[in-house]
C-alpha cells in the first residue's frame, strides 16, 4: 500500500512535472515539411511528364460532350406538372370538336353532345339469349361495372390544386 500517498501527490499538483521535448517536435515538423516538398515537386515532375505523351487517341469532337437521354422508362421532372398537361389535354379532348382519323371521316365531339345524342337515338339493344356476332350468348348480370375514381375522374385533383412554388 505504498502507492497511496505517491497517487494523492501526484493528483495535488495538477500538472505534468516534464516539459514537452521541443527537440522531438522541431524534428518532427521538419521531417513532415521535408515529405510535403517531396510531394510536391514528384507531382509536378508527373504532371510535366504526362502533358509531353502523346494523346492516346483523336481529338474529341463538339458533339462528344453532347447529353445523350437513357433509355426508357425515364425519370419524370416535374410529374405534378405532366400530370396536370396530360390532363388538360384529355379536358380539351372531351370539351372540343376535332378530327381523329380525317382521312377515314372520324371525328370527336364534346362529351355533353355525345351524351345528348346518346339519350336521343337510344343504345342498340338485342333481345336476352341471342348470340352476338361471334355466336357467344351473353350471360345477364355477371359484369361488374367499372368503381368511378372519383367525382371528377383521375384529373379531378388536378384541376383543383396548382404545383408547389407556381404561385396560381
Amino acid at each position: 500500500m505504498s502507492t497511496e500517498p505517491e497517487h494523492e501527490a501526484k493528483r495535488e499538483e495538477g500538472y505534468e512535472r516534464r516539459d514537452a521535448n521541443i527537440r522531438t517536435l522541431l524534428g518532427f515538423g521538419l521531417g513532415l515539411a521535408i515529405v510535403v516538398v517531396i510531394v510536391v515537386l514528384g507531382m509536378q515532375w508527373m504532371f510535366k511528364f504526362v502533358s509531353k505523351q502523346e494523346p492516346l487517341g483523336p481529338p474529341p469532337t463538339p458533339f462528344e460532350n453532347a447529353r445523350v437521354l437513357p433509355p426508357q422508362p425515364r425519370l419524370q421532372v416535374e410529374p405534378h406538372m405532366d400530370l396536370k398537361t396530360y390532363c388538360d389535354q384529355q379536358l380539351n379532348s372531351l370539351n372540343s370538336y376535332g378530327w381523329i382519323d380525317q382521312q377515314n371521316g372520324v371525328v370527336h365531339i364534346p362529351i355533353d353532345q355525345a351524351m345528348d345524342d346518346l339519350l336521343k337515338q337510344g343504345l342498340p339493344t338485342r333481345a336476352p339469349g341471342q348470340p352476338d356476332a361471334e355466336g357467344n350468348i351473353p350471360k345477364v348480370g355477371t359484369v361488374q361495372a367499372p368503381k368511378p375514381i372519383g367525382p371528377g375522374g383521375l384529373c379531378s385533383f388536378v384541376a383543383q390544386r396548382s404545383p408547389a412554388g407556381s404561385g396560381k
